[in-house]
């Protein structure tokens, strides 16, 4: 199978690359060149723009094309516009911000916590451009990114049956250190960690790297996948503070947690959002109809984030 992926180079992609080469398939990766990574020779590596991707790559037309990087609407009606009537079926990264707990969580929404877990039917955010205030400038992508928008384009035409994977909150090498601030201190030796009690019990569906890359490999090879929507991540969703927990024994702390109200932490470290709504997904979808299981063990992702972060 002819496989085509655009963006793949950071994070979940290399993985996925390397397991789609390894499993047999002609693998061709599409990227703007802002990362690298290494892989096998036999992969086609080439660089340019996603919204005028040359016809080069598309000789032969792939079988599926996989888009790591549609951020926009704008990214996915080039996408489409591209790949219709060319690609067989395409695979096409979301998250699980486009749930309407996301929203309460963030304090755009308002209304009872969400029932947890998400499954894909779940209600979604009726907001947009969640991390508009956030993106640094007016012609940032972070500006016009919204996922609910772009699966909105992808699964309202039939010309490039497509398969929609919600990621979870991923841990790897090349994430943005998303528990640095309690990993650095256990790593220190730190005596005592105050955490914010309101985030100590709150639940968000994490996922390691290699697990969730497992997810692309899956759906770019499963025909029956396409026109679904897939949810992510781990099995069972931990409390923040069960993780930290986790993390502790993995880098052998012998400090202790204490909780918290925001109001006693500094201004800086309090965390704003209403940790009353939890993420947690409902992964049974997609380990039941495509075998999604987990390829490193917890205790093996739980020690090379704390060796990352080391």
């Amino acid at each position: 199978m002819r496989v085509l992926m655009l963006g793949g180079t950071s994070l979940t992609g290399p993985y996925a690359v390397r397991r789609l080469h390894a499993l047999g398939h002609e693998v061709t990766v599409f990227h703007r060149g802002d990362h690298e990574a290494e892989f096998p020779p036999e992969v086609r590596h080439v660089h340019g723009d996603f919204s005028d991707p040359p016809s080069a790559i598309l000789d032969p037309a792939p079988d599926v094309v996989v888009h790591m990087w549609a951020m926009t609407q704008k990214d996915a009606e080039s996408f489409v516009r591209r790949f219709r009537g060319v690609a067989g079926r395409a695979v096409v990264i979301s998250s699980g911000d486009v749930y309407r707990a996301y929203g309460k969580l963030q304090r755009r929404e308002t209304g009872p916590p969400d029932a947890v877990p998400l499954a894909e039917d779940a209600p979604l955010r009726e907001s947009r451009y969640p991390y508009r205030d956030k993106a640094p400038g007016a012609d940032h992508w972070m500006e016009r990114y919204d996922k609910i928008l772009v699966e909105r384009i992808v699964m309202r035409q039939r010309d490039l049956p497509a398969a929609i994977l919600r990621f979870p909150a991923v841990l790897g090498s090349g994430e943005h250190r998303r528990f640095q601030r309690w990993l650095q201190p256990m790593l220190r030796g730190a005596a005592e960690l105050r955490i914010q009690d309101s985030w100590a019990a709150w639940r968000w569906t994490h996922g390691f790297a290699e697990d969730v890359a497992e997810s692309i490999v899956l759906a770019a090879t499963n025909p029956g996948a396409a026109g679904l929507v897939y949810n992510v991540g781990e099995r069972e969703t931990p409390a923040m503070i069960e993780r930290l927990e986790e993390f502790g024994r993995a880098a052998g702390w012998q400090g202790r947690m204490v909780r918290v109200p925001a109001s006693e932490l500094p201004e800086a470290e309090r965390l704003p959002h209403d940790f009353s709504h939890d993420i947690v997904y409902d992964t049974r979808r997609i380990r039941e109809e495509l075998g999604y299981k987990e390829v490193v063990p917890r205790e093996e992702s739980l020690r090379r984030t704390v060796d990352l972060e080391r």
